[in-house]
């Protein structure tokens, strides 16, 4: 049985003096989806862009489909092809149009024809509802939008699992919805996928499980009904006691 895709080691991470991740050991299995909760600065985004090395561990290991990406002989980008990122904000190039943002990367990382570039990018957006913006610019699309064109461009590059820095953070709330329903349909097509949000619905909905994270460790980490709804730990409820309150 192959290890699982995402493993995590005694992860540390420094910046200068502070140590924001806190020897993390954690794991993703192939087809899981894992909710990372947890205030700001807790660790969590740090964690995600660990992951594919765009922050650099301070120590501990990372193994992506059994690969160390932390090795320096590592060839990361090679390793990171198999990641796709969605990131708070859209990232994409405004003076291209959809079409052209969706295929650049796809010529220039793997290396395909126009054509079938171009394939690729009108079946992703197809997935992700957006064949009629395939001509558009960006500023000519709402921030649901946007996000959804981020999406279908990770998907472009064949990525064999997804990463989602609160990848609705940035939106309307009534925009908030068309994200995570394209969301919730790659984790049912069984992508592997791990996702900072603060959305609990979501992450008790969508997740298998939900980890929370408090000062760079890992408080809690198991089912949504439990870590959501019956937590252990007493961090864990003063957070979803405050994120409740929030929301009223």
């Amino acid at each position: 049985m192959s290890a699982n895709p995402i493993q995590v080691r005694d992860l540390h991470k420094y910046f200068g003096e502070l140590e924001v991740l806190r020897g993390i050991d954690f794991e993703v299995a192939a087809g899981e989806v894992v909710c990372v909760i947890g205030p700001s600065g807790s660790g969590k985004s740090t964690l995600l862009r660990c992951v594919n090395r765009l922050e650099e561990p301070t120590s501990g290991t990372i193994l992506i489909e059994g690969e160390d990406i932390t090795d320096p002989e590592a060839n990361i980008d090679q390793l990171r092809a198999k990641i796709g990122m969605v990131f708070q904000q859209f990232n994409l190039f405004p003076h291209l149009n959809v079409l052209r943002n969706l295929t650049i990367a796809q010529r220039k990382v793997l290396g395909r024809s126009d054509d079938e570039a171009n394939q690729v990018a009108a079946a992703m957006l197809e997935r992700v509802g957006l064949s009629d913006k395939i001509d558009e610019f960006p500023a000519r699309l709402s921030g649901g939008q946007q996000q959804r064109v981020a999406i279908a461009r990770a998907l472009c590059m064949n990525p064999d699992m997804m990463l989602f820095d609160e990848p609705t953070s940035a939106l309307d709330p009534e925009l908030i919805g068309e994200v995570l329903d394209v969301m919730r349909t790659l984790a049912d097509e069984g992508m592997t996928m791990m996702v900072v949000t603060h959305e609990m619905g979501f992450a008790h909905n969508v997740a298998d499980r939900v980890v929370f994270m408090d000062g760079g460790v890992i408080v809690e980490d198991g089912p949504p009904d439990q870590v959501l709804g019956n937590p252990q730990h007493e961090r864990t409820r003063k957070f979803l006691r405050a994120v409740a309150q929030a929301e009223e």
